[in-house]
């Protein structure tokens, strides 16, 4: 209970109020499952996810949850505010006495209260200041580890950021794989006041290997035993979290928490909250030693720098050692030796409210954490099953994750008033740039598109693939966006190749795609297509950028860069083997070009030769791509040569020419000012004939256009006036690039474009 500082009724009115408005919004939160009176079921059970009813409602929840969490977090500032003011103005009265009561949300550590009531439930005094200072840099240390870890430290990062208000350092200890994905992720996302560090997870596994370990989590799940020796030396405390843990907090929250700790204490935890531990939940079950029930190791709260002085690695290495000697192995990974040294030495714990980590295992008595706590903080999905976890009320905290999983996550790039952010060069780089631009110019959002980062998310599913050792190999490089979706499997069918794919996507379609792909038996049997998230921003489609992302992350020594509305033809991955042998593409700057025909009908019985093809071309079921609309594109390929040609032939470079190729991953990269639609192929085409390489048509090799609705962009394009006018500028000023950067060689480009 707050102390009360005599004679300011205000001072009480504010501090009641603070108190009361968490509790409110839960029963106002808890009352949306009622509806005309009369409870709904939230079991997975009895609410079907595809009835209509669960769908709308869901999405209504969903949709105004993050406002209700916004509006409830305002009112919580201003009355903060208040209450300072009223502190303020207060004088202190010091008493011999102060009455305190302790309730199960302050933990069994320390009973000193926090600050300035930073923790709901605790008690504060007049005068108090906050625990954690405004600008005070909180650190937080992740273990992940893989493709599907890395997107759910995505989602927690989210939480965090959505709520705190102060400088955060996460410290992820990663393997090769996560490493690059989440460095790309966090370079491309630019958030202030947000510094990441990496630590080599695989270093790190001699320390633990020794430890069999039966969870599912592997050999990173005992890392976190090895954090006194893995962060820096001078590093003094840290928060450290699970990847599949979501905050519905501050997080500054949980830091003023080691301002508790006293005496020895070092370790901050929740209690467990299953029967694990207890050993009753099956006949024969045989747990690690535990205090009680045990503690969860989701979220811990380290003192670093008192754990090192302990010798903590000598400790916990002499109890592994000794209780495996009967247990064997671990169940639970690292919580098991946690516990085991906790049994031993009661002292080192400060047990935390349990609503730092409500735990929503199968077997979990969280419903009597949250059902006598008004205001959570911290959802751990803790099971093997994550959100298809069996518990009464998994719909409300499932809702909260996905609000997280679908948020925009630009919408985190916001400055922290009031505490500046590190000096970053890119940062200031791309100020500079964007400073440069005329904003009067009225193809100035043209220009600006250039210049925009892009949140990358590289393989966003399991990539696993060898080349092969002959070094002829071959990706196919492509970028779709959502509407594109349907390619996909047909693309997988016709090239069993690798295959790298930039995809523009927001969150939340992110996550229908991520649905998609995993209900899909074609995409989930193939291990071999990078999938690249790029997130949308703007008001334009970056299809260069996009192909300039898909090109970077190939394993092979060749690309062939098509475009995801083509299907190649049947066996064309081995035959672009062995023409890159034929024709010494290591050696050589040649780009090979495939074909590209067209079919105006959605079904088509694909020819499996180049004899059937000529036959659909005669009897008007395939055409030449683009004769009717654009048939500069594709002239200089000379189909009616191809039509007979039986070995490669050369053709040389004709003003508007866009063939597709195969080429060395080591080719100029797309210009990244053309975007939406026009000229974004042409501009390549014409840097490759710059570099002088020799464009070769392959006589048995061919691709089809399959039919589908216009793009946004061509649909702007055909009707802006502007949009023309823009890209008659881009282009002029991109020729002019290229006179600069290949001198007189370059004048033919001018020349032809004046003859076009």
């Amino acid at each position: 209970m707050l102390g009360i500082c005599r004679g300011r009724r205000k001072f009480l009115a504010a501090s009641l109020t603070v108190l009361f408005v968490p509790a409110v919004t839960w029963i106002y939160l808890f009352a949306g499952s009622f509806e005309d009176g009369k409870p709904v079921s939230l079991s997975p059970l009895e609410s079907q996810p595809h009835s209509p009813r669960y769908t709308a409602s869901s999405q209504r929840e969903r949709e105004s949850l993050e406002v209700r969490m916004r509006e409830v977090e305002e009112e919580n500032r201003v009355l903060r505010k208040q209450l300072s003011l009223a502190q303020s103005r207060s004088p202190v009265h010091h008493r011999g006495n102060h009455s305190k009561t302790y309730s199960m949300e302050e933990g069994t550590g320390d009973s000193e209260s926090l600050r300035a009531g930073i923790v709901a439930g605790n008690s504060s005094e007049c005068g108090q200041q906050p625990a954690v200072e405004k600008c005070e840099t909180i650190h937080v240390a992740i273990v992940c580890a893989g493709y599907n870890a890395s997107r759910d430290v995505v989602t927690l990062v989210k939480s965090v950021l959505f709520h705190r208000r102060n400088p955060l350092h996460f410290h992820l200890i990663a393997d090769a794989i996560a490493k690059q994905i989440l460095a790309t992720l966090f370079q491309t996302w630019m958030v202030p006041a947000v510094r990441i560090d990496f630590y080599d997870a695989d270093e790190l596994k001699s320390e633990v290997s020794w430890i069999p370990n039966k969870h599912y989590s592997g050999i990173y799940g005992l890392m976190k035993l090895v954090l006194t020796k893995t962060l820096p030396s001078n590093l003094e405390r840290v928060i450290v979290l699970d990847t599949d843990i979501t905050f519905a907090t501050d997080i500054a929250e949980l830091w003023a928490v080691f301002h508790k700790f006293k005496g020895q204490q070092v370790l901050g935890l929740v209690e467990n909250q299953s029967d694990w531990y207890l050993g009753n939940l099956w006949k024969n079950h045989r747990p690690w030693p535990a205090l009680g029930r045990g503690y969860n190791t989701g979220v811990i709260l380290l003192l670093l720098d008192k754990l090192r002085k302990m010798k903590w690695e000598q400790m916990w290495r002499l109890t592994a050692e000794r209780e495996l000697m009967s247990m064997l192995s671990t169940s639970l990974a690292d919580q098991d030796i946690f516990n085991a040294v906790i049994k031993q030495n009661p002292f080192l714990v400060y047990q935390l409210p349990c609503f730092w980590n409500v735990q929503l295992s199968d077997h979990t008595r969280s419903e009597q954490c949250y059902r006598d706590v008004s205001d959570l903080k911290v959802i751990h999905w803790n099971s093997p099953k994550k959100l298809r976890v069996k518990n009464k009320h998994v719909e409300f905290f499932r809702n909260l994750y996905l609000t997280f999983l679908e948020y925009d996550g630009n919408l985190l790039r916001r400055e922290l008033f009031g505490c500046p952010s590190e000096a970053d060069v890119n940062s200031e780089n791309l100020q500079k740039q964007l400073s440069e631009l005329d904003e009067d110019d009225l193809c100035y959002e043209f220009r600006r598109e250039r210049f925009t980062v892009h949140r990358t998310h590289l393989y966003f599913l399991h990539y696993e693939y060898e080349p092969a050792s002959d070094n002829t190999d071959v990706t196919l490089v492509a970028q779709l966006s959502m509407d594109r979706l349907q390619m996909l499997e047909a693309i997988c069918k016709h090239w069993e190749g690798p295959i790298s794919l930039a995809l523009y996507l927001s969150d939340a379609e992110a996550q229908q795609f991520l649905r998609y792909a995993q209900g899909s038996e074609v995409l989930m049997s193939r291990h071999n297509v990078g999938y690249h998230i790029v997130y949308k921003e703007g008001q334009f489609y970056p299809v260069n950028l996009l192909r300039n992302v898909a090109m970077k992350h190939i394993s092979t020594p060749y690309m062939f860069l098509s475009d995801i509305d083509f299907l190649p033809m049947y066996g064309l991955y081995e035959y672009l083997r062995k023409s890159v042998i034929q024709l010494d593409l290591a050696n050589t700057k040649k780009a090979l070009i495939v074909p590209a025909f067209e079919t105006l009908r959605y079904r088509l019985s694909f020819p499996k030769s180049k004899a059937e093809l000529l036959s659909m071309l005669d009897m008007g079921t395939l055409f030449t791509f683009r004769y009717h609309v654009w048939t500069k594109g594709h002239a200089p390929t000379n189909f009616a040569k191809w039509r007979t040609a039986t070995t490669p032939y050369r053709v040389e470079w004709e003003a508007d020419f866009e063939p597709y190729v195969v080429v060395r991953k080591d080719c100029p990269e797309y210009d990244r000012r053309f975007v939406g639609f026009g000229w974004n192929k042409v501009a390549h085409i014409m840097e490759l004939d710059a570099q002088e390489y020799e464009f070769t048509v392959l006589p048995n090799a061919y691709m089809i256009h399959m039919p589908h609705a216009p793009s946004f962009d061509i649909t702007k394009f055909r009707s802006n006036k502007q949009y023309r006018i823009c890209l008659k500028t881009l282009k002029e000023e991109f020729q002019q690039d290229m006179s600069r950067h290949y001198g007189f060689a370059a004048l033919k480009y001018l020349t032809a474009e004046n003859n076009s």
